[in-house]
């Protein structure tokens, strides 16, 4: 058990950094708060979480040993999650400026269903390869051979956790109501700002190398 406990303690250390560095997915949970509000920004964390579960979860089998080591199976992947996050920068861009009104936030516009809040954090996240890479590099490096699968799946469950308590509190906080209101002002802009990082990550992704 002791043992156990210092691998969670070095994997969190790790990942700590990992949670809190800007990123693709960090602009993703600010537009969904700022645009759709806070139901959509918390769907869409958890659909961020549980696609961590699923890269640890296939690490964890010897799958992504597989696909780290194979080119075709990482560019597939690579290619497609640079596309979708184009898309997404793209989609943010033709956005424009959104009312945070009442009316606005109760209009057909405005509410965005649950699979779809929920697979927009999922499907940026599972689509890109570098996870893999990552999650490779650290557990080999931190963890034993000898931990049972069932344990370290443990850990991914508790980074998952912690990476959905990170986004959700980023989520509560910029939809509190003064925030808001703040931030009508600026959200054609935000988007814009959003939209760069999407089509930059992308295009980032697009160059990354299997190994």
């Amino acid at each position: 058990m002791h043992q156990y406990l210092v691998e969670l303690s070095a994997l969190m250390a790790i990942f700590a950094f990992v949670i809190i560095a800007p990123g693709a997915d960090t602009a993703m949970v600010i537009r969904q708060a700022l645009v759709h509000g806070r139901r959509s920004s918390v769907l869409t964390s958890l659909g961020i979480g549980t696609s961590l579960l699923f890269h640890v979860g296939y690490t964890i089998l010897g799958l992504g040993l597989i696909i780290s080591q194979s080119v075709l199976m990482f560019n597939v992947i690579k290619w497609l999650g640079a596309a979708y996050l184009i898309y997404l920068g793209i989609q943010s861009f033709r956005t424009g400026k959104v009312e945070f009104s009442v009316r606005a936030e109760a209009s057909d516009k405005a509410v965005q269903g649950m699979m779809k809040a929920f697979s927009l954090g999922f499907l940026a996240n599972a689509l890109n390869p570098k996870p893999v890479l990552f999650f490779l590099s650290v557990f080999s490096t931190v963890v034993s051979v000898e931990t049972p699968s069932a344990v370290k799946l443990g850990y991914g469950a508790v980074m998952a956790s912690c990476l959905i308590a990170w986004f959700v509190s980023v989520s509560l906080f910029l939809t509190m109501p003064a925030m808001r209101a703040g931030f009508e002002k600026a959200s054609k802009w935000i988007n814009r700002a959003s939209g760069a990082v999407f089509i930059v990550f992308g295009l980032k992704l697009a160059t990354e190398r299997a190994g």
